[in-house]
């Protein structure tokens, strides 16, 4: 089924959970960081994980480090450049290897990125989420429209590749406004933009809100309209949709390590809460490390930093190449979506194809832009029989 085991690259996710401020959409692993010294022992652990299972994973060539969160830019500079020198060391580097850092659009956090980038971060992702200040304090962020773009302008000067986060079809958002924000955030220079749709987690502060009746995000003809816009305006400026939500100016801006994920590669996930595929012995596994700082650390002292791990069969593995994979405007090659019985004949697929839903290609699976727009509507087409 898969080519090979690095096919799709080899990365490591590096999950640093804590946060200065909890935003109100989001429900990710994120944790304060309260207890005096931990931080220093989390990055001890961390790069004592990564020693440990390297080992289990073979000799790779190691394509991508991403270190997500979390704010991992509050790591200190010595920390990410040790975990760095970790992976070098523990893999052969390809030569053009990504390292990506995400980072929160704050004055503080700028005066961090010359260090980081001395430190071996050679991709910076920003959580800009909005340049209106009325949105980003609705959104609960620590900064306002005028730092962002202070962040973005120090960003684009120390490293080699910016990508900026932005959120929209936000409580009140008009298309106009939306399109006048995204004009603003081209300007800035950044080579890759991830627009992301607000959606309301269960679990979170802005969940709490809807049930209450005191947040109301638009319906969804509202929020398809600028889904519209997003894709007209970004279009306009050369900024190619290869994912969902991911745009690029050229190839070389799209993100690699991501790519691994969404083509089915392999990667080791470290930290608390960090999620992983390794193809061993021709099986696919899935991990996730314990979600608690304190128990993850507790974990890899025993030897148990990978915490719980799983086999996947081909189907549960052909389950989640199709619904990673067809986000992105490549697709999947049939064959690797055999396990599920899609073919290009599939009474399921070729009525999605007279529809103008997905491509009619005899080799690969492509959901096209107009299916793109309805892809849960699409996949759960495909999928659930």
């Amino acid at each position: 089924m898969n080519p090979g085991p690095d096919a799709a690259g080899f990365g490591v996710y590096v999950h640093w959970p804590y946060c200065a401020r909890i935003c109100p959409y989001c429900d990710f692993n994120v944790h304060r960081d309260r207890r005096p010294g931990e931080a220093v022992e989390l990055a001890r652990a961390i790069v004592e994980d990564l020693a440990r299972r390297a080992a289990a994973t073979g000799p790779r060539r190691l394509t991508s480090v991403f270190f997500g969160g979390g704010t991992p830019s509050l790591m200190a500079p010595e920390a990410v450049a040790t975990v760095i020198a970790a992976c070098r060391s523990l893999w052969e580097a390809a030569p053009n290897l990504e390292v990506s850092l995400e980072a929160n659009p704050t004055d503080a956090e700028a005066g961090r990125f010359a260090a980081l980038a001395a430190a071996g971060v050679n991709r910076l992702s920003l959580g800009l989420q909005s340049l209106d200040d009325e949105a980003l304090a609705l959104l609960g962020r620590n900064h306002d429209a005028a730092a962002g773009r202070r962040a973005v302008e120090v960003a684009v000067a120390v490293f080699p590749r910016v990508s900026i986060d932005l959120i929209y079809a936000r409580p009140g958002q008009a298309p106009e406004a939306w399109a006048a924000e995204l004009d603003a955030a081209l300007d800035l220079g950044a080579g890759h933009i991830s627009p992301y749709q607000l959606t309301i987690e269960p679990g979170t502060a802005f969940e709490r809100a809807v049930r209450r009746g005191r947040l109301s995000p638009p319906a969804d003809p509202q929020a398809a309209d600028l889904w519209d816009v997003t894709q007209a305006r970004l279009g306009r400026a050369g900024f190619e949709a290869y994912e969902v939500s991911n745009h690029a100016r050229t190839p070389a801006d799209r993100s690699r390590h991501n790519l691994t994920y969404w083509r089915g590669g392999d990667w080791l996930g470290v930290g608390p809460g960090a999620h992983g595929r390794l193809t061993l012995d021709g099986t696919r596994r899935g991990q996730v490390c314990a979600a608690r700082p304190a128990d993850y650390i507790a974990a890899v002292a025993r030897g148990a930093g990978e915490g719980e791990t799983e086999a996947l069969d081909l189907r549960e593995s052909a389950i989640e190449r199709a619904l990673s994979g067809l986000r992105l405007a490549e697709g999947v090659a049939f064959p690797q979506l055999s396990p599920l019985g899609l073919s290009p004949d599939h009474p399921e697929v070729r009525d999605l194809a007279a529809q103008g839903l997905v491509a009619a290609d005899p080799d690969r699976l492509r959901v096209t832009p107009d299916g793109r727009r309805l892809l849960d509507a699409v996949l759960e087409r495909l999928l659930v029989r």
